[in-house]
């Protein structure tokens, strides 16, 4: 290693990258840099030629990193480019990070028949300033909490020294540069087979290494910087790689290929109540449904023909991957529609109703007394007057954005009462609702439900306007929240939030839609139309679990809100509660 200074570098090359271009240079031999924007780090691997190790793939995904072959004639190119980077990218008086990924050796005494696995356990040096160590510090917390495939790993520490002779002639020679190391795994490698990885576990290692660096990084920001982002995540990718847009935009089209909601909903549900009527309330209605628009295996095939992992930034593709299972999932109701495997498939999708939920919704109803606080003006109104008051909130929102592209349309194939479809509100030609209730209702579709479609769609990603995984809870609860704010949440449409989730509860445990239209009519008192209309939700297509996340949407938004939490980040698109940091 060369001593401190004794290295004079060349003269940088003039900087080839800006805040607002990003920067990729081809290396021989597939090496390769990528700058993102100017940022106070970079990542460096220097690969093997068999392409399974996860350096190598942490190193090429970061937003700032230098990766090339483990060939003597590629240092050259690699090290001129690294001063170049290096000369761009710090600024004066600020400390730099260097970040050197290298992959552990494997264990060659393993192969299948091995009862041992191999190690799990990581390999962390630093250098000695204290930016350094504070960043060693929290990579070595953030990778003591992974745990993959029910293994936790080690973090066994090293005095720092860099492997390639170049880098500390380089480095050494700098003042101002932190410097740590990392040794990663190769649990993901099939044991005794060269060639072949577990790549289920491959793709957890990688996406758990590169969160752990990211970690790092703020870590060494914050100690450097008084102007560090809150999230680790900030220090990522700022652009997208051509690869995410592609699978984003498959993705979107195939979820946009057919309307679930629609698709498992009757479309003769006022035929069906006067039939129930007339048959006295004693035998089940019969519902009728739409055809499908989309053959579901050959969607489920093109879904998997998708490859998420091409995204190149661990965050997407785990976003990607929720979206394609909660799309599998549709997809595998609409195949079991009408049958008695759709409710089971249902709860994959919406969860079931917990204890808790359960107890909360049993005492609304035990507290709240049939018609107490009616709305403030009981004058009805029909579908046509529905539609004219959703039309004039519209242009509201579209003198303010000219570009709100919302429309309004009266349907006679929907049950009582308005739903969203992407950027259209649907009006039920049966809907007649009191005069109290129109502008909550207004605020649950139009407000939330068709800005956040309108939002989403105006984002770098499709997917955030049909929505990402697990997003309709979050959006329920959200519209009942604006139910509240407009002082429109009658005692009426709590009791009826509240049965929806008896209601569901009831039919996962197998009770019929008779049992459950008494439940609430004869033990809840609600009214035949409207104990039929709950019941007809729920039991739809074999029974679908979704109405219970109304309530409980509602509980989530009020706890999120009370702890602090912002409500302008839920308005940028269709998005779950997991995904708000």
């Amino acid at each position: 290693m060369a001593e401190s200074g004794q290295r004079p570098l060349p003269a940088p090359e003039p900087a080839p990258f800006g805040r607002d271009q990003a920067w990729l240079h081809a290396l021989p031999d597939g090496g390769r840099a990528y700058i993102d924007r100017p940022l106070p780090f970079l990542v460096l691997n220097r690969f093997d030629d068999d392409g399974l190790g996860i350096a190598r793939r942490v190193a090429t995904i970061s937003a700032s990193g230098i990766v090339w072959p483990d060939q003597a004639d590629a240092d050259h190119a690699a090290m001129d480019t690294l001063r170049t980077v290096l000369a761009s990218q710090r600024q004066a008086g600020q400390q730099f990070l260097v970040i050197t990924l290298y992959d552990l050796p494997v264990d060659p005494s393993l192969d299948e028949a091995s009862a041992r696995l191999e190690p799990f356990r990581f390999v962390l040096g630093a250098s000695a300033d204290a930016p350094a160590q504070q960043a060693a510090k929290c990579l070595a917390e953030a990778l003591a909490k992974v745990e993959i495939d029910l293994r936790k790993p080690k973090v066994e520490h090293v005095e720092h020294a860099l492997e390639e002779p170049a880098f500390a002639a380089l480095l050494d020679g700098l003042d101002g540069v932190s410097q740590l190391s990392l040794g990663l795994p190769q649990i993901h490698r099939v044991r005794g087979e060269a060639q072949r990885v577990y790549p289920q576990i491959r793709n957890a290692l990688e996406s758990a290494s590169f969160d752990a660096v990211l970690q790092a990084c703020a870590a060494f920001v914050r100690e450097t910087r008084p102007d560090a982002p809150r999230h680790h995540r900030a220090y990522g990718r700022s652009r997208l790689v051509e690869a995410a847009l592609e699978i984003d935009k498959a993705l979107d089209g195939i979820s946009r290929s057919f309307d679930f909601l629609l698709g498992v909903s009757p479309i003769n549900s006022t035929e069906a109540f006067d039939q129930f009527v007339g048959d006295k309330c004693a035998r089940p209605p019969v519902f009728r449904y739409r055809p499908l628009t989309v053959d579901p295996a050959l969607a489920k095939r093109a879904l998997y023909d998708i490859d998420v992992h091409a995204a190149e930034d661990p965050v997407l593709e785990q976003l990607f991957t929720e979206k394609r299972r909660e799309i599998e999932l549709q997809l595998m109701l609409l195949q079991q529609r009408n049958s008695s495997e759709f409710k089971y498939a249902s709860i994959l999708q919406y969860g079931p109703v917990t204890p808790a939920l359960l107890a909360f919704a049993q005492g609304i109803l035990a507290d709240i007394a049939p018609g107490s606080k009616p709305a403030s003006d009981n004058t009805a109104l029909d579908c046509h007057a529905v539609e004219q008051a959703a039309r004039l909130v519209i242009a509201r929102y579209r003198k303010q954005a000219p570009d709100f592209d919302a429309s309004v349309c009266l349907r006679e194939d929907i049950g009582m009462g308005l739903m969203v479809s992407g950027t259209r509100l649907l009006v039920s030609t049966a809907t007649r609702l009191p005069r109290g209730r129109l502008d909550a209702l207004l605020q649950h579709e139009i407000g939330v439900h068709l800005v956040t479609a309108v939002n989403g769609n105006r984002q770098p990603l499709g997917i955030f306007g049909s929505g990402l995984a697990g997003y309709e809870g979050l959006q329920e609860g959200l519209g009942v929240f604006a139910e509240l704010l407009v002082d429109g949440l009658t005692d009426a449409r709590l009791r009826l939030l509240a049965a929806r989730v008896l209601v569901v509860d009831a039919m996962l445990a197998g009770a019929d839609f008779i049992q459950a239209y008494r439940l609430l009519h004869d033990d809840h008192a609600f009214s035949p139309r409207g104990a039929f209309n709950i019941v007809a939700r729920v039991y739809r297509s074999g029974g679908l679990a979704k109405d219970a996340i109304y309530l409980r949407g509602l509980l989530q938004v009020i706890e999120y809100v009370a702890g602090g939490g912002e409500l302008a980040p839920l308005w940028l698109g269709k998005i779950a509660q997991q995904h708000l940091p």
